[in-house]
Order: C-alpha cells, then sequence, then structure tokens
C-alpha cells in the first residue's frame, strides 16, 4: 500500500450532518478495497478515483492526537464519522491497524463516533467501542436525545446478491452485514442500516424496499436510513461510467430510463426522491422501525447535501 503524510486529518463539517448526526470525519485511508462501483469519491470532488491505488496516511496518528486535542481542550466536542470517504475495516486494516490505533485516540479525547461498515472485521474491536460508547463527552443537544457515543451501521443497497457481487465486488453480501449487526446490536450498541443508494428501478420497488427494511427490522437494528443513488463523472474511473457499465451487463434496457431519470444530473430529481421518501415512510412504520436515528416514524430528517452522498461503507 502506498504511504502519504497529511497536514489534517480531522475535519470539521460546515454544520452536523443530518443523517448521521456527525460534525467531524475522519479517514485512516484513501480509497476503499470494497470498490463499490456506485462510491461517490469516484470522480467527485471529495477525492481520487479509487484505480490510482490505495494510500494509507503514515502521520494520521500524530496529526490526529494534536487535533483532538485542540478541539478537547475548546470543548468542541461532537461525534466523528470514522470513515467517510472510506470503509474504516476494510481488507487492509487487518494488517495496518489504523482505524483501530484512531479509535483508541479518540477513546483518550472522549469523541463519540459513528462508524458504518460492509465488513466483518468491526467485531475485532467491540471492546473498544465499548469503552468509547460508554465514556465519550456528547453535543449538550444530543445528551438527552441519544445519551450513546458511538453509532454502528452497515450499509444495503439491494439484498439480491448477484447485484450485490457485481456493485459491491469486495463488500461482505448483505445477509453477512446485517448478521453482523444483529451480533452488534446483541453487544449492546446502537446499531442501523445505510439503505443508501437505492438503486432506480432495481431496489427501489415496493418488493425491493419491503426486502430491505424488513431484513433491517429482523437484525434488531434501531433504525434504517434511506436514501437514492448519486453518480459522478464521465470519465473512464468515474462511478456514473461504471455504473452504466454495469447497467449494460445486469439490464440494457434499463440505460433509457436512467438517461431520461437523471439526465445530465448526478442527483435524481426531486419528484423521485418524494416518492422514495413516502414508499420508505410507509415500510418503516409498518415494521415499526425508526427512519431515522433519532426522530419517530414519518419523519425523515434535512440532509446536509455537502456531506456523503452515497456513503456505503
Amino acid at each position: 500500500m502506498l504511504q502519504k503524510q497529511v497536514r489534517s486529518i480531522l475535519n470539521r463539517h460546515k454544520q452536523r450532518d443530518g443523517w448521521f448526526l456527525t460534525d467531524y470525519s475522519v479517514n485512516p485511508y484513501e480509497g476503499c478495497s470494497c470498490n463499490c462501483l456506485y462510491c461517490y469519491i469516484r470522480g467527485s470532488k471529495y477525492g481520487a478515483n479509487m484505480d490510482e491505488g490505495l494510500v494509507m496516511k503514515s502521520n494520521a496518528l500524530e496529526i490526529l492526537e494534536k487535533q483532538l486535542h485542540a478541539r478537547a481542550k475548546k470543548g468542541q466536542y461532537g461525534f466523528v464519522a470514522v470513515g467517510s470517504a472510506t470503509d474504516a475495516y476494510m481488507h487492509h486494516e487487518e494488517k495496518w491497524k489504523l482505524t483501530q490505533a484512531m479509535l483508541k485516540l479518540l477513546l483518550k479525547y472522549r469523541f463519540p463516533i459513528f462508524i458504518s461498515t460492509k465488513t466483518a472485521l468491526i467485531s475485532r474491536d467491540v471492546d473498544l467501542l465499548k469503552q468509547i460508547d460508554e465514556t465519550a463527552i456528547l453535543p449538550a443537544d444530543l445528551k438527552t436525545s441519544l445519551g450513546r457515543g458511538v453509532i454502528l451501521s452497515t450499509s444495503v443497497s439491494s439484498m439480491e446478491p448477484e447485484i450485490t457481487k457485481m456493485l459491491e465486488p469486495r463488500a461482505a453480501p448483505p445477509t453477512e452485514r446485517l448478521k453482523i449487526l444483529s451480533q452488534l446490536k446483541q453487544q449492546g450498541f446502537l446499531t442501523g442500516v445505510n439503505a443508501i443508494p437505492i438503486l432506480p428501478f432495481i431496489s427501489d420497488t415496493q418488493e425491493q424496499l419491503e426486502k430491505i427494511i424488513a431484513a433491517t427490522k429482523q437484525s434488531g437494528a434501531d433504525y434504517v436510513l434511506v436514501g437514492g443513488l448519486t453518480l459522478f463523472g464521465q470519465q473512464p474511473a468515474d462511478s456514473k461510467t461504471l455504473y452504466f457499465n454495469f447497467l449494460k451487463r445486469y439490464d440494457p434496457n434499463l440505460i433509457r430510463k436512467y438517461e431520461a431519470l437523471y439526465g445530465t444530473n448526478s442527483f435524481p430529481p426531486k419528484h423521485y426522491v418524494a416518492k422514495l421518501n413516502s414508499r420508505a415512510k410507509a415500510l418503516c412504520a409498518k415494521y415499526d422501525i425508526r427512519i431515522s436515528i433519532l426522530s419517530q416514524h414519518g419523519q425523515i430528517p434535512e440532509r446536509n447535501t455537502a456531506g456523503t452522498q452515497n456513503k456505503l461503507f
């Protein structure tokens, strides 16, 4: 794996993320070995294309400790998304253990965390995560409404393995992800599923969306977040190009539908999002599961679109 040095590692959001409740993000690595074709860092302004190689930030711990110390000294506590542009527990973490080392620093400075992963490696750090959950200092407005220092999730774009094998080649199968999530819930954690991105004309139907939400409920998860698909770029390694290549293999008849839905945009239109949200609300009410981390049924929070669009890790 390539290595680089960084000047900053702890990124402060302009505003709290409306879905994940995070005020900060930290990424131990650049790129991700899960290789999801739709990942928003492929072709977006947020990062380089994955085919340029994975990178470990060699001085990350030194820089992170300085930044955490400065924030803690000022009382600027907030949830830290560990892995917003990479899977913090991707396959290389088993060897390098950079995520684990970062968690130890976050524990030391008592910052709460949000992690979403598609691999089983997170189970290695259960004891460490429990310590963070119990000792983290929460922002004042979340102390009563949340009262937890750790939020753990996985992401599911479809429950159909033949689809996920093509789109998410090195991620765990969706049933395995939910099994891991169930185990984390049994350990006492606050857990949820990011049904992001839901795939137009593939997993956004009543039947397919219900499969995801029903499986989420069965896992024991506390919430499910539902969001649409964003597609960036026109270059060979960009998400829009790669996703349309997937459509050619999966069902070429869908290409015209996608072209009509997206046009020249990276985001699905508002009327599509509204319809998806309406369907998700009804299903979450049916299965008695929250549609956001904090809210009651039927209340979909405002999304900070400057954040992670297809956050799937």
